[in-house]
């Protein structure tokens, strides 16, 4: 398939940052998206710390290439998991469809799902979506979303979108 729009992956998570556990979502993830025709180009771990969370997403968006930014993590309730107040401080529009999306999706399936603060919005022309760290729940809320990046990637980046289309593919 071809190349549709360059992504990066951004796995939060203290023990994976620190050596103690693989990142196992991240490469999840990287696979989807390379599948669906996304050019992966930069995957990077973080720990739970806002504030360096906060600083890489203005850096990926920021250098203008990126498309989309991926992150898996800290969308729960434990006291460090910050990712969608990074996301928020960082995106100038929020995109509350796409979590709601991924909720309702997850809620299918567990009704814990009403318990994710997953968000998503917009930097520039750049696409923020968290994600779930697990990679099984990181997997089921990207396949809900998925499909309609793209027509959200082509009205950012400018590009003819059909906006009476299904988008389904």
């Amino acid at each position: 398939m071809d190349e549709k729009f360059t992504a990066a992956v951004v796995t939060v998570s203290d023990r994976s940052y620190r050596g103690e556990r693989p990142d196992g979502s991240g490469p999840v993830v990287r696979e989807m998206l390379e599948q669906a025709g996304y050019q992966v180009v930069r995957m990077e771990v973080v720990p739970d710390e806002q504030g360096e969370i906060e600083a890489l997403l203005r850096e990926l968006a920021d250098q203008g290439d990126i498309a989309l930014t991926v992150t898996t993590g800290g969308t729960g309730f434990s006291p460090r998991d910050v990712t969608p107040e990074a996301t928020a401080a960082v995106c100038q529009r929020m995109t509350p469809g796409i979590a709601e999306a991924m909720r309702l999706a997850s809620l299918r399936i567990t009704p814990r799902a009403m318990l994710s603060r997953a968000t998503a919005g917009i930097r520039g022309r750049t696409l923020i979506v968290n994600l779930p760290g697990s990679p099984k729940a990181a997997r089921e809320n990207l396949e809900a979303v998925l499909p309609a990046l793209d027509h959200g990637l082509e009205m950012l980046w400018g590009g003819p979108a059909d906006c009476a289309g299904t988008g389904g593919k």
